[in-house]
C-alpha cells in the first residue's frame, strides 16, 4: 500500500492548457519537536480571517483518501476525474490529506472491507468512510464551508452532459452516427455560456460545478485527441480559455492524471 503525504504547498510543474504531461510533484511536510508543519496558502477573505482559517487547518488532521494508482508510473495517482474532483475540493478548500493509493486491478483486503464495492474515491470523514464524489464534495463544502465552493442550483447542471456524450463519440465505431454532432451541441452551448456568464460557470469566482467538470474535460481531451485525433474547435474559444484557465491551476496541475494513465484507462472502453 503506497501511502503519500499531501499538503498544499506540493511543488508542480505546470502544464500549458493541459494538453502535454504534467508531473505532481509531492509536497514536502516539515516537522519540528514531533508536530508536523503544514504551510498553507492564503485563502479569500478578511487577513484575520484568513489567519484564522489557516490556523484551524494547519492543526487539523489530514483527510484520508483512497484513489486509484497509476497503471503506467509506480506511486502515483492514477487516472479517476471522480478523484480528481475530490481532490481539487480538498485543495481548494485548503486542507491537508493522506493518499491511499490502490490497486484497482487487484484490491487489496484492507480496501475491500472499507470500500466492499471496490471503488474510489472514498474518504473518511467524521470516523466514517465516504464514497461517491457527490456526497464526498458536499460533506466537506458542509464541513468546511470556507472558503465557499457551493453553486447555485440554477448553475448545478451547467455542462453536465458533455460527460456523457465525450464517453458516446469516443466509444463510437460510425463516424455517421452523430455522437460527434451531440458532443459538438454540447460544447457549443457550453461556450455559449461561458460567454455570457463566464468565465467560470458561477461567473467570476470557482465552484464546484467547475471543479467536477474540469477532469471530465481533460479526460475528454486527451483520450479524444489519442483515439479520435480530435480537439475541440477553435471556433469554441471560451470552452477554450476556460478548460486553458482551469487545467494551468495549482491545485490542477497538483491532482492531474498522467496523459499515459488516461490513454490506458479509456482503451477498454474504446477497444471493447
Amino acid at each position: 500500500m503506497a501511502v503519500l503525504l499531501r499538503t498544499t504547498t506540493s511543488a508542480t510543474t505546470a502544464t500549458s492548457g493541459g494538453s502535454s504531461s504534467a508531473t505532481a510533484l509531492l509536497a514536502t511536510t516539515f516537522r519540528r519537536g514531533g508536530r508536523r508543519l503544514l504551510l498553507l496558502p492564503a485563502t479569500r477573505g478578511s487577513a484575520p480571517r484568513r489567519a484564522a482559517l489557516l490556523t484551524v487547518r494547519a492543526s487539523a488532521e489530514p483527510l484520508e483518501v483512497c484513489a486509484k494508482a497509476s497503471l503506467t508510473v509506480p506511486d502515483r495517482l492514477g487516472d479517476c476525474p471522480f478523484t480528481q474532483r475530490v481532490l481539487l475540493t480538498i485543495e481548494e478548500k485548503h486542507l491537508p490529506y493522506d493518499i491511499k493509493l490502490v490497486d484497482l486491478a487487484n484490491k487489496p483486503d484492507w480496501f475491500l472491507k472499507i470500500s466492499p464495492e471496490g471503488k474510489v474515491p472514498i474518504v473518511k470523514l467524521e470516523e466514517q468512510w465516504v464514497a461517491d464524489s457527490d456526497v464526498i464534495t458536499q460533506a466537506i463544502e458542509e464541513k468546511y464551508p470556507e472558503p465557499s465552493l457551493a453553486t447555485p442550483p440554477e448553475k448545478a447542471s451547467v455542462g453536465s452532459k458533455i460527460f456523457s456524450t465525450f464517453i458516446g463519440f469516443l466509444k463510437s465505431k460510425d463516424p455517421n452516427d452523430g455522437t460527434e454532432q451531440a458532443l459538438l451541441s454540447e460544447l457549443t452551448s457550453f461556450d455559449s455560456y461561458l460567454k455570457d456568464n463566464g468565465p467560470f460557470i458561477n461567473g467570476e469566482t470557482i465552484s464546484a460545478a467547475d471543479l467536477s467538470l474540469a477532469p471530465k474535460l481533460y479526460h475528454m481531451e486527451i483520450a479524444l485527441g489519442h483515439y479520435k485525433n480530435w480537439s475541440v474547435p477553435d471556433s469554441l474559444s471560451h470552452v477554450k480559455k476556460y478548460m486553458k484557465t482551469i487545467f494551468s491551476m495549482d491545485s490542477f496541475v497538483k491532482t492531474i492524471a498522467l496523459q499515459e494513465d488516461v490513454i490506458a484507462g479509456w482503451r477498454p472502453k474504446v477497444m471493447g
